[in-house]
């Protein structure tokens, strides 16, 4: 009996054990990165990717990112100890050692190179690898505090997904999958500088040099605006250069519309919630831009198989 309930204690402590561990990689960052992943992997091919390159490739490029995600809290630890939206994680909150974090982070980075080198193919492989370490490593310890710019050239990691899911399906950099990385490259400054906007007086408490500390909030909005100007016409370029069609273009209208509309309105400064909506829609943005390239992507497929 009392063995029994021993059992029934342990559970719920391994259970809580392996959500702090998934917490540790930032499974909602990840989850985005994978499925712009993906997306390139479809593109990359007019029918149908093989099998092998979607499984590995994605189990590779995701195991990839969430070493990184956990490397940047075991850095971060300090810092988001003091702010609000991240003080319960793992690491602040105790529940996870660095030790074991640090374990954990390499295993993952191990295991998505050994996937990716022999199971998909060495230049998916490399490129994820630097991706990585610019993220891990170069933004994360580097960049982060040392320049309010950090966002825009550390950015560079972050909109790599897209090129690693074409390269795992074809071997090759395209130049359609930089173009489906220069959409993600400048999506990110306006996307994560609403954030640090509502979140501008954490990051002052921390000296983290985010652009709104730095040189102000109205600064800040102004670049937000530009940056998603620079953005809306970025993602017209698919259409132009025939790597989709109508479908995605009045899409990409529409979504791009709506952020644009946030980031107009973002300028006044009337509503206070209206920074943290803009980031909360910027990544709905995102999603629902790529998924509208896989549906167009097949649309032509899909007619040619009917009856």
């Amino acid at each position: 009996m009392g063995e029994s309930v021993k059992q029934s204690e342990a559970r719920p402590a391994i259970f809580r054990l392996w959500c702090d561990y998934y917490t540790l990689c930032k499974p909602k960052v990840v989850a985005l990165i994978v499925f712009t992943a993906v997306v390139g992997m479809f593109l990359s091919v007019p029918g149908m990717v093989p099998w092998q390159p979607l499984i590995f490739g994605t189990l590779g490029i995701g195991l990839a990112a969430a070493s990184a995600a956990a490397i940047n809290q075991i850095v971060d630890q300090k810092i988001d100890a003091q702010m609000q939206r991240t003080s319960k994680r793992p690491l602040p909150s105790g529940t996870i050692t660095n030790k074991q974090a640090l374990l954990f982070s390499a295993l993952l980075g191990i295991v998505s190179m050994l996937i990716l080198v022999y199971l998909v193919n060495p230049l998916t492989a490399v490129l994820t690898l630097f991706s990585l370490i610019g993220y891990a490593f170069i933004y994360t310890m580097y960049l982060k505090r040392a320049t309010p710019q950090n966002i825009v050239i550390g950015g560079a990691a972050g909109a790599a997904p897209p090129v690693l899911g074409w390269t795992a399906v074809t071997g090759q950099i395209h130049p359609d999958s930089l173009l489906l990385f220069l959409i993600i490259y400048t999506w990110t400054p306006p996307h994560f500088w609403a954030l640090a906007i509502h979140k501008r007086e954490e990051y002052a408490k921390v000296d983290v040099p985010m652009l709104p500390v730095t040189h102000g909030v109205q600064f800040t909005r102004l670049h937000v605006l530009l940056y998603t100007i620079i953005m809306f016409g970025i993602t017209l370029l698919p259409f132009a250069t025939r790597m989709s069609g109508w479908l995605y273009f009045i899409g990409a209208i529409i979504l791009g519309g709506i952020f644009l509309y946030y980031a107009i309105r973002m300028q006044s400064g009337k509503d206070p919630k209206i920074a943290i909506k803009t980031f909360g829609y910027s990544i709905v943005y995102l999603m629902g831009l790529f998924a509208l390239l896989l549906i167009d992507h097949y649309v032509p497929l899909l007619l040619t198989l009917r009856p």
